[in-house]
């Protein structure tokens, strides 16, 4: 078989022209993958140096996960202590709704007591019309009844009854009486009646107290 200055005939018959590069480049380059050169394995991949980047990544990574058992212990501590703060709140005010209470429930007994000190000649002139008898019926016999039942629904109590036990608190011993229809140191008498609202007693009952014969 003949070959021409022009033509290079090389493989299966097939010409390749001489001045080709290209050409030339891309058969060597088969032609060494043909002989078994080795390319890139899974043991050169993982063995190829890490980039900054990533390691970067991973360094902030670790520094994140060893800084979070100490922010969630700040955190919780934090929490503690504003739970503390607003159970202290709630029992000061607790403690200032109760003192308020019970100041205004002070404020009204004072309040009312002076206006009973101001009533006394009047309650004392309609018991004593009623011991009388004068009040039996009639329109005074009303208005006084209205006058009590208003009073007693502000609180107001009579003090002084036959029988009960002394009490210096709310009893005023005016003289001793023999007698054996009452226990001794009981009252055997009401000379004047006493009188409180709420716990305030506006006046002493004057009583007499009963004595052995």
């Amino acid at each position: 078989m003949s070959m021409s200055d022009s033509e290079n005939t090389k493989g299966h018959g097939q010409s390749v022209p001489e001045g080709d590069p290209e050409h030339s480049a891309h058969a060597q380059s088969g032609e060494q993958q043909s002989q078994g050169e080795p390319g890139l394995t899974v043991d050169d991949i993982l063995g190829t140096p890490q980039s900054e980047g990533v390691e970067a990544a991973d360094a902030a990574s670790s520094t994140t996960d060893d800084a979070a058992p100490g922010g969630d212990s700040a955190a919780q501590k934090l929490a503690d202590e504003r739970l503390e703060d607003l159970r202290r709140l709630q029992a000061e005010f607790v403690n200032f709704k109760n003192r308020t209470t019970r100041e205004r429930d002070q404020l009204r007994d004072f309040v009312s007591a002076d206006m009973i000190t101001a009533l006394l000649p009047v309650l004392d002139d309609i018991e004593a019309a009623r011991k009388a008898g004068d009040l039996t019926d009639g329109p005074f016999a009303a208005i006084a009844n209205k006058l009590d039942e208003t009073l007693t629904r502000q609180g107001l109590e009579r003090l002084g009854e036959v029988g009960e036990a002394f009490d210096p608190n709310i009893h005023e011993a005016v003289l001793q009486q023999p007698t054996e229809e009452v226990e001794p140191d009981h009252v055997s008498m009401v000379l004047r009646s006493g009188f409180k609202i709420g716990n305030r007693v506006v006046r002493a009952a004057q009583v007499a107290v009963a004595a052995q014969p």
